[in-house]
């Protein structure tokens, strides 16, 4: 007899995002949808990796990112309480990295701690070894082994796993500490994606990577067909105020377009 239905069991990694969709929802964050052309960061990249540097695409935008970052820190800061700010002094960036846990694909967080001090061929080679890395059906982190309080997080009924959330957020050096105060998830990589993803996060700045397409776009007066990125930003409106949400995508958009740091 045919089966009309078949069961697919849930990877537990996927429990924490079911979390992070549901907090990250209350957040008010403001999305900025921006094409931003990196013809000549992938021709001076295509150079670099000619001359012999093993130097990947992701890791030259967090290397932008996070220098844009420091100029204007207070895009990356937490709450702290009604009256107050934290702004971190390092950039930690929360990327996620697709991985084949027993013949599964899923995606797991990998924490880059102080991208502002590392080179783009250190955040490159870190990245590489995270995705080389073999993990085991009970590992839900890169890096990181298993522990008890991530078994008991998993086997919580939702609204306390939220609870966990709130709190944490609520404790910013604790939030920074574990999750970063950046994310970025980049789908570029799974295919020609042809627009932006708007995507939930409990960060006070992320960042959605489309894919490099090409578009015409106006040059010197003249039309020619470049790489353009599609990406998407997320700002929290309770840290930053439209101005300065506006500096901040001007000089990101600057810098990457002009392939700075290559």
């Amino acid at each position: 007899m045919k089966k009309f239905y078949d069961f697919y069991p849930i990877p537990r990694s996927r429990i924490a995002t079911f979390d992070v969709f549901s907090v990250g929802k209350q957040k008010h964050h403001v999305s900025a949808l921006l094409e931003l052309d990196v013809t000549e960061g992938r021709r001076k990249l295509k150079v670099l990796k000619q001359s012999g540097l093993s130097v990947s695409f992701n890791a030259w935008i967090i290397k932008v990112i996070s220098n844009t970052i420091e100029q204007h820190p207070e895009a990356a800061a937490f709450v702290y309480n009604k009256k107050k700010l934290i702004s971190f002094n390092d950039i930690n960036i929360s990327l996620l990295i697709e991985k084949e846990v027993e013949g599964k694909r899923i995606p797991l967080p990998l924490v880059l701690h102080k991208t502002n001090e590392k080179s783009i061929e250190e955040i490159s080679l870190e990245i590489r070894t995270a995705k080389n890395q073999i993990l085991h059906g009970d590992e839900r982190l890169l890096k990181q082994k298993n522990n008890i309080s991530e078994s008991i997080y998993c086997h919580l009924p939702g609204f306390l796993r939220r609870l966990f959330w709130n709190f944490m957020l609520s404790h910013p050096r604790m939030a920074f500490k574990n999750m970063g105060n950046v994310a970025i998830t980049s789908v570029g990589t799974l295919g020609n994606v042809q627009g932006w993803f708007i995507h939930a996060s409990v960060h006070p700045l992320s960042l959605g990577l489309a894919s490099v397409i090409k578009k015409p776009r106006v040059v010197n007066n003249a039309i020619e067909i470049r790489d353009i990125l599609n990406i998407t930003l997320l700002f929290d409106h309770d840290v930053l105020d439209g101005a300065p949400m506006a500096r901040f995508v001007r000089d990101l958009n600057r810098d990457i377009e002009m392939g700075w740091g290559l």
